[in-house]
């Protein structure tokens, strides 16, 4: 009875009741022997007897792995796609200025960093490069390549081309299949596509739209199809091709080809000698080689691809977020489940590091083959997922390696994380003495989550609404930001906080429950009560789900119909003109506006603008799209709602219209200047002459288009806005008078106009659907699986359950009937709380952004109700039905 102190210790020590013992008496190797022995016997006994649980945890991992790896090669095809080499496949070399632009700064109390993004204008060079090019060692011919395009009619119709001098047909190569070469200002050579579209062939007259009217000319010759894509070619002499583009001073790029016996390196190494001065003010002169090549054909091709790899990459960071969470909370379940019988083995003798090392083995070799399997899934998902995207004229490329990379590292992220997660969830009873795992082998689960689980829980929901607080501070991509981030931690803090959601949502609904379901609802609503941790790990996947295709569809709903109604409260026009793929030259704007019937006709032209500042004391550098207008007729067809300031002083070359939130963020009004990079790189300082409400609709800027003319790539009109002098569409008289002011272009439509005709960007693309289908359908998919791999998990756990109702004397139909209505309290919990999830990052985002209320088409929400109402429904009643007729059949 009076035992010492030394004793009790001895006597704890040899209970191995803790981690700090076991560390202290170090097992010899015989004692290691034991363990694994031990372990590797108690997994094999529980994967035998737990089969369906762990399959539930097999099919969550394999669909986890699948997502990872697909996303991973998606990312990494996109991180090696170029741009298709056509236009230079036969040059050995192509030197033409860079498309980057930098702006360093020091962020607070840090080194400087540098941003950089790509423009969308092509960068062109000075033309002494071309002379420097010739005579660089090994360079056979230095060929000065400009493009222009061009409209083609012939008897046969009309078709759009690219204009080029006959000089550049040697770095395609084209070659003549008849006639000759063009000998005069007034000859061209056409290739064999458009000689089919337009019917015309060598001796035959074609007219060809540049800058106005179509002129008149004689096709010399005609030349085999020398791209695979792309737009057919029009030769010219090169001193009419020179005057046609309208730059004499610069060129697009130097096509090089190289002696006999020139090596690609040794090519480059020559140019860049003989190129020593090779800065443009902020551009530098590149010398491409290779699949390099293309980046000269198609100078915007990166510039997208850099657009669409942080949007890819931030839903790769959700999907892996969302893996990790599924394989946290299955896994979870799966251990807590057996919480009784591993309490047991520890009572009867089983050392703490015996049963996680058993524990650990279950979940390696099911999460191993699980990984493993998922890693082989990731191929063609990810492949399907590629196919998906619409990145024109920037091909994927496929790497034999990049397969079996992405689904090797897809394997090796699941197989290592589901180990530790499966030994945490089981160091609650794996750290008990023996005589205290032998009461909670016996007593009930706890219906309360510990102390740290749940802090943390509120920290991360406190954050959340933080983060959704500055995020109705803040505008635009910065908004965005927090508000993504104020979803992630509520979600998060949804899953550590269950127990006390489930609590709470049963007050609620558990007296509807049992007013409607008579008994069964009685069992129900008791059932759901006495077990919160396991209602709340059932709500948790729905929560995630609901929540993540919520914000995901709502912030692009929200955004799409504020836009719309912009853009067509500012539409004032009511005819809109528009032309074949080249665009409409200046003259045809002119040409309308001296229509009979025509009050105001402005042509649009968009470009692009890229603005440096900062973001959190970062460098950044965004790209907006802007519209090229004429003053004089911009309030007759677009009303942009002008809250200070005149547009009709918006003339020159140095003026601009700024949107009101943005002006707000840049701290300027009517009379300060702004700092912008045109679409080619120029820096420009433009004075604000007038701020606008609707720039959602109509872009962030607005410039003259006298501004824009000498830094696009193409001075060509994207559409004429047209303003009857009646004011409606119907008027028939308008439109014909159009017709025949636009008599001498070729493929010019006149239709009444629409939003989308003014919009900044279109109402949807083939872009944002494929995004919509990556980022919704395919994880939301993933996150429907995990509902129904997770509510499959708990009711095989609760087997026992069943069997003790049917043997007291519940009738198969009522225990049916219960699982019913647990199936819909849990949906309509989860939907509930989802929305609310939801709702709290979309209204911050919606009101910063658009000064409104969130906005989802209530199909969509229909439909997401519906998905959730199912796969609950299948992971609850399917393995109660299929699993035990013994369950829900005789009694016992």
């Amino acid at each position: 009875m009076n035992r010492t102190k030394g004793s009790r210790a001895k006597e704890s020590r040899s209970e191995g009741s803790g981690t700090g013992s076991e560390e202290a008496a170090r097992p010899r190797p015989d004692a290691r022997t034991g363990v694994r022995r031990a372990s590797a016997f108690l997994a094999r006994r529980s994967l035998k007897a737990h089969r369906r649980a762990w399959g539930a945890v097999f099919t969550a991992t394999t669909a986890a792995a699948a997502l990872i790896g697909a996303f991973a090669l998606v990312v990494g095809s996109l991180l090696l796609a170029q741009p298709p080499v056509e236009r230079y496949a036969g040059a050995d070399a192509v030197v033409a200025a860079d498309q980057k632009v930098t702006y360093t700064a020091k962020p607070w109390g840090s080194k400087p960093k540098t941003a950089t993004t790509y423009l969308p204008e092509r960068v062109r060079l000075d033309r002494s490069v071309v002379a420097k090019a010739a005579a660089a060692h090994g360079v056979a011919k230095a060929v000065a390549d400009d493009s222009v395009p061009v409209t083609v009619g012939g008897e046969g119709g009309a078709a759009s081309g690219l204009g080029r001098s006959w000089a550049a047909a040697a770095l395609t190569p084209y070659r003549l299949t008849d006639g000759h070469p063009p000998r005069s200002a007034g000859e061209v050579v056409i290739d064999s596509a458009l000689s089919a579209a337009t019917g015309s062939g060598t001796g035959d007259h074609v007219t060809l739209q540049v800058d106005g009217a179509p002129r008149p000319y004689t096709v010399s010759g005609v030349v085999g199809a020398g791209l695979r894509g792309g737009s057919p070619a029009v030769f010219l002499t090169e001193r009419h091709l020179t005057a046609l583009a309208g730059h004499p001073g610069t060129v697009d790029a130097v096509g090089i080809v190289a002696e006999p016996g020139v090596s690609a390196d040794a090519l480059r190494a020559s140019l860049e000698e003989a190129l020593p001065d090779r800065s443009r003010g902020d551009h530098e002169v590149r010398v491409l080689t290779g699949p390099e090549r293309g980046q000269a054909e198609h100078p915007d091709a990166l510039g997208a691809r850099g657009e669409l790899l942080p949007l890819l990459a931030s839903i790769t960071a959700t999907v892996f977020m969302v893996a990790l969470l599924v394989i946290a909370t299955t896994l979870s379940q799966a251990v807590h489940q057996r919480s009784g019988e591993l309490a047991l083995l520890r009572a009867i003798g089983a050392t703490p590091r015996q049963l996680r090392s058993a524990v650990g083995r279950e979940v390696s070799r099911v999460a191993g083959a699980a990984a493993v399997l998922g890693g082989v899934g990731a191929v063609p998902l990810g492949l399907l997922m590629r196919s998906l995207l619409t990145t024109d004229p920037l091909p994927l490329p496929m790497p034999v390696w990049l397969p079996f990379a992405a689904a090797a590292t897809a394997a090796s992220l699941v197989a290592l994380a589901a180990r530790p997660v499966s030994v945490l969830a089981a160091r609650s009873i794996t750290g008990l003495r023996p005589a205290a795992a032998l009461g909670a082998a016996r007593a009930p689960e706890p219906s309360e989550p510990g102390r740290v689980r749940t802090v943390a829980g509120a920290v991360l929901a406190m954050a959340g609404v933080s983060a959704a607080g500055a995020a109705t501070a803040q505008g635009g991509q910065a908004a965005a930001v927090a508000a993504s981030g104020a979803a992630t931690s509520m979600i998060i803090a949804v899953a550590l906080l269950g127990p006390w959601i489930a609590r709470v949502a049963m007050r609620v609904l558990g007296t509807p429950v049992r007013r409607v379901g008579g008994v069964s609802g009685f069992l129900a609503a008791k059932s759901a009560a006495a077990h919160n941790r396991r209602l709340g790990a059932a709500i948790t996947p729905i929560v995630l789900v609901v929540a993540f295709v919520c914000v995901q569809l709502a912030a692009g709903s929200t955004l799409e119909r504020a836009a719309d109604r912009q853009a067509g409260a500012a539409l004032r026009a009511d005819l809109v003109v528009t032309g074949p793929a080249a665009g409409l030259p200046d003259g045809a704007a002119r040409a309308v506006r001296g229509a009979p019937g025509v009050a105001a006709a402005t042509g649009v032209l968009r470009s692009g603008v890229v603005l440096a500042h900062r973001e959190m004391g970062d460098p950044k550098l965004d790209r907006f799209p802007v519209l090229g207008v004429t003053a004089d007729q911009l309030s007759g067809t677009l009303d942009p709602r002008v809250t200070a300031g005149d547009p009709a002083d918006l003339t020159g070359r140095g003026t601009v219209a700024v949107g009101e939130d943005r002006a707000a963020d840049l701290g300027v009004g009517v009379g300060d200047p702004v700092e912008l990079r045109l679409g080619d790189g120029t820096e420009v300082r433009l004075r604000v002459v007038a701020l606008y409400e609707r720039a959602l609709g109509l872009g962030e800027f607005m410039l003259p288009r006298e501004a824009l003319a000498g830094h696009v790539s193409a001075l060509r009109d994207q559409l004429i806005l047209i303003r009857s002098t009646d004011g409606t569409a119907a008027s028939a008289a308008t439109a014909a008078s159009v017709r025949r002011a636009l008599a001498p272009y070729t493929g010019v439509r006149v239709r009444p106009a629409t939003a989308d005709d003014v919009r900044i960007a279109p109402s949807s693309s083939d872009q944002d659907n494929a995004m919509v289908i990556i980022g919704v359908g395919v994880i939301g998919g993933f996150a429907l699986l995990a509902v129904i791999s997770t509510l499959s998990l708990i009711t095989v756990g609760r087997r026992p359950e069943f069997r003790l109702l049917r043997m007291v004397g519940a009738g198969r139909r009522q225990v049916r009937r219960m699982l019913v209505l647990e199936t819909g309290l849990v949906a309509v919990a989860g939907l509930a709380i989802g929305t609310l999830v939801a709702a709290v990052p979309l209204v911050a985002f919606a009101v910063s952004t658009t000064g409104s209320v969130p906005y989802l088409p209530p199909v969509q929400y229909g439909v997401l109700a519906l998905a959730v109402t199912v796969a609950a429904g299948a992971g609850t009643l399917g393995p109660a039905s299929s699993g035990g007729r013994f369950v829900l059949g005789r009694r016992r």
